[in-house]
């Protein structure tokens, strides 16, 4: 906590206190009826600032209202520990070997720190995380860290090219109907071409999984062309491990800015607060139907006024549209080789049971037999329902994975000398009974006296 924070601290909890106590340090007011409204103060419950009580005690009261009268609010202030900015746990040499340790490695975490020096033998008392952070707080080590480290230098950048760069980001957006009767969060994704601040594609859902991204993605390979990096943050849609292995494949360039450092995406940024103040505030949501009006009515904009409206941030407040034409042979065609709609398939592995199944998603497949024991590599459209998947190993195809048929399976003819010595036992046995019902001249099912 910084002195501003615990100056506002003690504002707070001093003015609390004069509240409670001002009227009665009126020296008109008799002992009797003081006594009768401090005990009435008491029965009440208040939001006490900084604390997690919501009652004050008579005793508690008197002497607010003894330390106003001798001095004052100066008398309200709260006291300060005497062991104040000292660690009760860990003694003064080994917060001192902290300290010193941390000084020296700015960029070390002080959890990390810690760990060290105690693996090291030169602390020896067990912390607690938020007592390890109570330390470095007292002692003022960050604010020494920080100065230390120095203020990063930030660089203003942009690319020439369309396509060279393309930034993405999410916003959410106003509640609308899913068609079920239920009202759900709109959630935008939007991506931002660098170069020329032309939106290459924006839509609403309800979710935020990486498959939006990926859908963005692919949309803008099919319709424009190579791209050759993504600049995105840390956020849950932008780190699949298989959008990663899909961009890898393309030889697309996946970037991801710092945990809390948002300057080098002023631009995605200020797009979004135009896309706000100029779209979503003039728009009367309960004139939204339901998603697909949103997204049709969010498409009409974009194309109309957005893309239309001379952009401050491009020379000579060009409009994105005339920026993108204007560099528009410098977009190259993907290469026609590339099975765009195959390389975006997710891939898993599953092992194949005795019964020639895999699992995926709670469901039996049947593969091949001969893969029996082996681990396989399973691919499939993750945009469509899992009723076609490919199977592979060791970079050999083994066609599709079938939904498994129980029915179709019990009727399936099987080699006699494959049955088991049971099934055998149990077919000599039948042909027993069968014969003993001939003799006796009993009419079998379907058959002749």
């Amino acid at each position: 906590m910084t002195m501003q924070d615990e100056e506002k601290k003690r504002h707070e909890i001093v003015e609390f206190r004069y509240g409670i106590i001002a009227e009665l340090a009126n020296p008109h007011l008799g002992r009797g009826e003081l006594q009768q409204r401090i005990r009435q103060k008491a029965e009440l419950t208040y939001d006490i600032p900084h604390s997690s009580k919501d009652r004050i005690t008579e005793s508690c009261i008197k002497d607010w209202l003894k330390r106003f009268r001798k001095y004052g609010k100066q008398g309200l202030i709260p006291k300060q520990r005497s062991d104040r900015g000292k660690s009760r746990v860990m003694s003064d040499e080994e917060v001192h070997v902290l300290c010193e340790y941390l000084l020296a490695h700015p960029q070390v975490t002080a959890t990390a720190a810690y760990a060290k020096l105690l693996k090291e033998g030169k602390i020896h008392t067990q912390l607690s995380s938020s007592s390890l952070s109570r330390i470095i707080v007292s002692q003022g080590i960050d604010e020494q860290r920080s100065e230390q480290k120095g203020v990063e230098e930030v660089r203003k950048f942009g690319f020439f090219a369309p396509l060279e760069c393309i930034q993405a980001d999410c916003l959410h957006g106003p509640q609308v109907s899913d068609g079920t009767g239920r009202m759900r969060k709109a959630i935008l994704i939007v991506f931002l071409d660098d170069a020329t601040r032309r939106m290459l594609y924006s839509e609403f859902s309800f979710s935020e999984h990486s498959l939006v991204f990926e859908k963005g993605l692919k949309h803008i390979l099919k319709t424009h062309g190579k791209l050759y990096r993504v600049y995105v943050d840390q956020g849950s849609t932008f780190v699949s491990l298989q959008t990663q292995r899909i961009l890898d494949i393309l030889k697309v360039h996946l970037v991801h800015s710092r945990p809390r450092r948002p300057q080098g995406r002023g631009k995605v940024e200020r797009l979004m607060r135009t896309i706000r103040d100029g779209f979503l505030r003039p728009l009367e949501i309960d004139t939204v139907r339901s998603l697909e009006d949103l997204n049709m009515r969010l498409h009409t904009w974009v194309e109309t006024e957005y893309h239309r409206s001379a952009h401050r941030g491009l020379a000579g407040k060009k409009t994105p549209l005339d920026a993108w034409l204007e560099k528009a042979s410098y977009v190259h065609p993907l290469d026609p080789t590339i099975d765009l709609d195959r390389v975006f398939y997710h891939e898993i592995s599953r092992k194949v049971f005795n019964d020639s199944t895999i699992t995926v998603s709670n469901t039996l497949y049947e593969v091949s037999s001969v893969l029996i024991g082996k681990t396989v590599r399973i691919s499939y459209d993750p945009h469509q329902p899992m009723n076609r998947m490919l199977v592979s190993y060791d970079g050999r195809s083994y066609g599709e994975a079938r939904l498994v048929d129980t029915y179709a399976n019990s009727r399936m003819r099987r080699d006699i000398t494959k049955t088991s010595a049971a099934e055998a036992a149990e077919e000599t046995a039948g042909s027993h009974i069968a014969a003993g019902l001939a003799a006796s001249r009993i009419r079998q099912p379907g058959g002749t006296r």
